[in-house]
């Protein structure tokens, strides 16, 4: 699992119906992977150029990043937000824009269209992202809902990605490699770490071996990434949520192999935060090593943490530390200059253009025929129903740490009578503003009480706390939400009919920082009605923010 405070592993999790997921990271793809030796000692903290932890203070977890020639990308978990397994796209390794996604739908049954069932906790968990030079093209990898593995695979990382074939064995938190012979091998597992072996086409398993068993004295060990280094070959595994470790093998990617802690109980950089864990580990072009891992940080979810590694004079990763820590600021990496700046995580979204921006993703698969972008984002109701949870249309976007603010122009002139059209907070447990239609009367409300038991049935849908009438067709509807880890953080929410004056409405909201849903909390933008379908709202403006 991911949590700082939970130790065993997703399996085990599911089996007692708490949820799940965790992540890994991957190898270098395009890459020298001569690791250079280096004692270890303390990282001085340069007056130049540094940068800050985490390097993205939005909800990636799971990552696995890798280096194509100047280019550095990374794949993150996204459970039941479709499209999916988003992949991140740096030329400095700080600096983060989202590129795309390699999962385009979750078509891996009903329930991830919210039809008939929910997808709540699973789907997209610690996959693998790798490339392959001999044909020049992106492979991901990763098991859904413990039945089997799916390849998808893209020339270039914006897509479009396709499914290149279904394995019948899952990969458990998979690792992929790509060997120096362009052989594709896999290391997956809990406790007990296997390694497989895929044909020259990647299509099928030609072999898999256990090639480690977890020794009791650590416990469980998962989250595998895949590596050869100056002709060694590593996997790098976590011990859920505070440790990671790494295997070694001087004899092929079958093994034996021997193991090292890499870190256990270190002090991360976000105050209130876990233990950096579940990383993965990637070469620069100068032939530096870091260390990308994340750190719990609930209610906002998994936050991405860079550090640089040295490795021992016989071939072993070691973190430099800061006083001790995983430092809260490093030197930048030196690499060549960017080629242009890449593309903010925050900002206006004015949706331009006719297809949506890679920032976002919806709760489950979307009804594709109820929404549309055309200089402006239409949600036309998709669902009848008192539950937001099991609302279908309803759009997400990551909250940006430790404090943000979303605002967002709605026209809601097209509503009809039971309509719910707002900005919420999305989680396990929620809240929302938003204009309620009821018999002709049009008001603006702040409604919370939205919650799931463990097993992600709705236990409440809602109560209306405060409201106002609202007239014309048009709202500015604003939600700030406080992220940072520890205590319960406040939710607020006010709403402005000229677009300037804002009113606060309804209490603030307590965000819960349960680990157990593993996703972080949202924004998120949703229209449905309990009455019949028919209505639609427009959304021309949203704007993420920061103090």
């Amino acid at each position: 699992m991911s949590c700082a405070r939970q130790s065993v592993g997703r399996r085990r999790a599911l089996a007692v119906g708490t949820g799940l997921v965790t992540g890994a990271f991957l190898p270098l793809a395009g890459a020298s992977r001569t690791a250079a030796a280096a004692p270890a000692r303390e990282s001085p903290l340069g007056a130049a150029a540094a940068y800050t932890n985490p390097v993205i203070w939005q909800d990636f977890a799971d990552i696995d990043v890798i280096r194509v020639g100047g280019t550095y990308y990374a794949s993150a978990s996204t459970m039941h937000y479709s499209p999916g397994a988003p992949v991140l796209r740096s030329y400095d390794l700080v600096n983060w824009e989202i590129a795309g996604h390699s999962v385009p739908t979750l078509d891996f049954g009903a329930k991830y269209d919210l039809n008939g069932g929910r997808g709540y906790v699973r789907g997209i968990w610690a996959s693998s992202l790798a490339y392959r030079p001999g044909n020049r093209t992106f492979y991901w990898l990763g098991q859904i809902d413990f039945a089997r593995t799916y390849v998808y695979t893209a020339t270039a990382v914006e897509g479009p990605w396709s499914r290149h074939t279904t394995i019948s064995t899952p990969y458990y938190d998979a690792g992929l490699l790509v060997d120096s012979d362009d052989t594709l091998y896999v290391a997956y597992g809990n406790t007990t770490i296997s390694v497989a072996q895929l044909s020259r086409d990647g299509r099928t398993q030609v072999r898999t071996q256990q090639v480690f068993s977890t020794p009791s004295s650590v416990g469980t060990l998962e989250g595998a990434r895949f590596y050869k280094i100056n002709g060694q070959y590593y996997i790098f595994l976590t011990r859920p949520a505070n440790g990671q470790y790494i295997l070694k093998s001087s004899s092929g990617p079958f093994g034996p192999y021997t193991m090292r802690q890499v870190l256990l109980d270190l002090r991360g950089p976000i105050p209130g935060g876990g233990v950096p864990h579940q990383g993965g580990l990637v070469q620069t072009q100068s032939g530096a090593w870091y260390y990308m891992a994340f750190v719990d940080a609930y209610p906002g979810g998994r936050m991405p943490a860079l550090a640089p590694v040295t490795w021992t004079s016989d071939g072993w990763p070691v973190v430099q530390l800061v006083n001790g820590a995983w430092g809260t600021s490093y030197p930048s990496p030196a690499v060549p200059t960017p080629p242009r700046q890449v593309t903010p995580m925050t900002g206006v979204d004015t949706f331009d253009g006719t297809t949506l921006k890679p920032r976002w993703e919806w709760n489950h698969n979307p009804d594709n025929t109820k929404w549309s972008v055309d200089n402006g984002l239409t949600l036309r109701t998709a669902t009848v129903t008192n539950d937001l949870y099991w609302a279908r249309n309803t759009l997400t976007h990551r909250i940006q740490g430790p404090t943000s603010t979303a605002t967002v122009d709605l026209d809601f002139s097209a509503m009809r009578d039971g309509d719910r059209a707002g900005l919420a907070l999305l989680r396990d447990s929620s809240a929302w503003i938003g204009v309620r239609r009821d018999g002709g009367a049009t008001r603006v409300a702040m409604v919370n009480g939205l919650t799931m038991d463990s097993n992600w049935n709705t236990t409440g849908t809602g109560n209306e706390v405060a409201s106002a009438p609202v007239s014309g067709g048009r709202i500015r509807l604003r939600v700030s939400a406080d992220i940072r880890p520890g205590a319960s953080r406040p939710g607020t929410f006010s709403y402005s009919t000229d677009g300037i004056n804002f009113f606060r409405l309804g209490p603030a909201f307590s965000m819960g920082n349960d680990w157990r849903f593993f996703m972080g909390y949202r924004f998120a933008l949703f229209n449905h009605a309990t009455q019949a379908l028919g209505g639609a709202v427009r959304v021309t403006r949203f704007e993420l923010s920061t103090p």
